[in-house]
């Protein structure tokens, strides 16, 4: 038997006989007892158990709690004390303390150890370190300089090409939703002073090349920002540009002294540039370089400006927008573009005023309109022009297939009331169906409902 005795230290030394009958002190670990690496007893390594401490109250309660904070990471040791030692490589980086305390940091706020970036501003430190003042090669002048570096924050400024591709996205954006506030905001995180005049250049040349509608969006725009992003001498220098490029500017858009002058004119009676800007011509600096379209653009400015009616009919100089037009104004001015084409037969300028119109959910009147001006004609070319205005229309996609339909059927609904005038309605809009079949853009189920007398 052996007997387990208490040191002095607190350990536990075993004293008695061993397996062989031979009596040792500390030489071997009894039968049927664990090793202290797991293994199994009687393995027959010669190594002898170290017997578990003994801990007090106080002891037992700090392992307890390094167990619970310890729960997630490690694997627990003997008689639940924690085990620090964690897998290589879970802790291969790890730059936090060994001992289980602390807040996780990084050890010398990150300037601990090999391989770490090192406090912030440390490199400046070592740059000054690694120069030694009494080095004949020691350049005092270029020492104090780099001591006394100041760093600022320096922002690029965006050329012109840029300032107006931003500026053009800006418009198409505001194209669409129509909040000048919006355009406001956007502006005001990249304008300057030398890129205030371009604002109202850029708005002008866009509106060049799209409808009545967003060019009264252009002029609510200029007037909108003057007084908050751009001045009067903004707009005028941007008119004035304007003004100069204007034999280039004819060359894409051929009424383009025309649709400037409307953009002057109203300008001036939006209060954004004086009356004096249209007036006197002979005056300006530049009246002797001025070409004959931008002396054309003044002199439409100063007439829309003289009429007796004063400046309020200026506010519909671009006229109303499609949808907000009464619906006998829409049919009187398709009646209008209608005859003009009939004694112009100019099919690409019968298609440019029905797109000014603005007006595709209401095609279907025009297409009426003009089968029943071709009723009343009784004119065979009149025929033939209305079924070449329909073919270009339909190829050009500028008229649906729908609101086609839309219109022949609403002529074969009318048709009882048209023949009290046109007695011959029916054989004349009989063999216009087949005229318009054979130019083939009418659908078969609109031929095959034709009415008959």
């Amino acid at each position: 038997m052996m007997e387990v005795e208490k040191m002095p230290n607190g350990d536990h030394a075993l004293n008695g006989a061993g397996l062989n009958g031979h009596h040792s002190e500390n030489s071997s670990s009894p039968v049927g007892s664990p090793k202290a690496n797991g293994s199994p007893a009687g393995a027959g390594d010669g190594l002898m158990k170290k017997p578990i401490a003994i801990l007090d109250d106080k002891q037992k309660k700090r392992v307890r709690k390094l167990s619970r904070s310890n729960s997630k990471d490690g694997v627990l040791g003997v008689a639940g004390t924690p085990n620090f030692v964690a897998p290589h490589r879970k802790w291969k980086n790890s730059r936090r303390s060994r001992n289980g305390t602390g807040r996780g940091l990084p050890k010398k706020g990150g300037a601990g150890g090999k391989g770490v970036w090192g406090k912030l501003g440390s490199e400046l430190e070592e740059l000054d370190e690694e120069l030694d003042q009494n080095d004949p090669n020691f350049d005092l002048d270029a020492y104090n300089s780099r001591r006394n570096i100041e760093l600022k924050e320096v922002v690029p400024e965006i050329t012109v090409e840029e300032f107006t591709k931003k500026v053009g996205s800006i418009l198409l954006e505001y194209y669409e939703h129509g909040d000048t506030h919006e355009v406001a905001d956007s502006l005001d995180d990249m304008m300057s002073a030398e890129r205030r005049a371009l604002v109202p250049k850029v708005a002008v040349e866009m509106a060049f090349e799209h409808k009545q509608s967003q060019r009264e969006l252009t002029s609510v725009l200029i007037s909108d920002l003057y007084g908050r992003t751009i001045t009067s001498r903004d707009i005028c220098k941007g008119f004035d540009t304007l003004l100069a490029n204007m034999p280039d500017l004819i060359l894409d858009t051929p009424e383009a002294p025309h649709i400037l002058g409307n953009f002057i004119a109203r300008a001036v009676a939006d209060d954004c540039i004086p009356p004096k800007f249209a007036f006197d011509v002979e005056a300006r600096p530049d009246a002797a370089t001025l070409s004959a379209p931008a002396r054309e653009a003044l002199t439409r400015a100063s007439g829309l400006l003289s009429l007796h009616q004063g400046w309020g009919h200026l506010d519909d100089v671009w006229g109303v927008g499609g949808a907000l037009r009464p619906v006998k104004t829409l049919t009187r001015q398709m009646a209008i573009l209608l005859q003009e084409y009939l004694l112009s037969r100019d099919l690409e300028e019968a298609q440019r005023s029905i797109k000014e119109l603005e007006v595709p959910h209401f095609h279907h009147e025009l297409i009426y309109e003009a089968i029943v001006m071709m009723l009343e004609a009784l004119s065979e070319p009149t025929e033939e022009a209305i079924c070449a205005l329909f073919k270009s229309l339909d190829d050009t996609c500028l008229v649906t297939p729908e609101q086609m339909e839309q219109g022949f059927r609403r002529v074969y609904e009318d048709m009882t009331d048209i023949v009290l005038d046109i007695p011959l309605a029916y054989s004349i809009l009989d063999r216009f169906v087949q005229r318009c079949q054979r130019a083939d853009f009418l659908n078969e189920a609109v031929i095959k409902d034709l009415p008959s007398r």
